[in-house]
């Protein structure tokens, strides 16, 4: 699966796509992730990406050109170029989705994770500053994304979000296929049963007997009574 994300500060993600389980995917190719500079599309010297905003009010917002020019050059290289209209695939074989993350988008769920990991590539814009060009959500997107009823810096945070939630979704991405499946939100609104490791007691707090028992049946009972119903 191909991740594309336009963003204005691409080093940020260097660490986190640089470590551990997204490491590893991408050394074997079950996962590609693209990171474009947004200001390597403006035409301008001062590599302008911003702008004061009509109506006035504090703050800057992200211009729609720049975007533009970047969604044109990465869906070109899947053979169906942008127009004034919502980017469409020609090839039914080739999915992608381009998703703005926003404040005001759809709060994402391990259900999103779910739908849009059949997708052959996303394209991610992070928006940054008060907000981002509303032709861009109108016109060039095909979903508004948060995370949470809060505010953040940027998109950047965001894209790691759904990049590692769609990554472990997919097959070979994690060591035992079981571990996506045994988890909190595998089934929607249900959370994960406590987990336990050695030692069997420490500082007087104990394992729970059962699972010391051998006994599967009863082991698995005791998982489902204390899996909790998410909020």
């Amino acid at each position: 699966m191909d991740f594309h994300i336009v963003t204005i500060f691409p080093k940020i993600f260097d660490s986190y796509f640089s470590e551990s389980i997204l490491k590893r995917a991408q050394g074997r190719e079950l996962i590609k992730i693209d990171i474009h500079d947004l200001r390597d599309y403006t035409e301008d010297k001062h590599k302008t990406v911003d702008d004061t905003p009509y109506g006035g009010g504090a703050g800057m917002v992200m211009k729609v050109e720049p975007i533009y020019r970047a969604l044109s050059s990465i869906i070109s290289n899947f053979q169906f170029p942008i127009s004034n209209k919502k980017p469409k695939t020609k090839n039914q074989k080739l999915k992608t989705r381009v998703i703005l993350f926003s404040a005001k988008g759809k709060k994402y769920t391990q259900k999103d994770a779910r739908r849009l990991s059949r997708y052959n590539s996303l394209i991610m814009i992070c928006g940054r500053y008060e907000g981002v060009d509303e032709r861009v959500a109108k016109y060039l997107v095909d979903e508004e994304i948060s995370i949470g009823d809060y505010v953040l810096t940027g998109g950047e945070i965001p894209a790691m979000v759904v990049v590692d939630s769609i990554a472990r979704l997919l097959p070979g991405v994690l060591g035992n296929t079981e571990s996506a499946k045994e988890e909190s939100h595998s089934v929607e609104g249900r959370l994960e049963y406590p987990q336990y490791t050695k030692p069997e007691e420490f500082q007087g707090w104990k394992v729970p007997k059962i699972l010391l028992s051998g006994h599967h049946e009863k082991i698995e009972q005791w998982r489902k009574k204390n899996s909790k119903l998410g909020k």
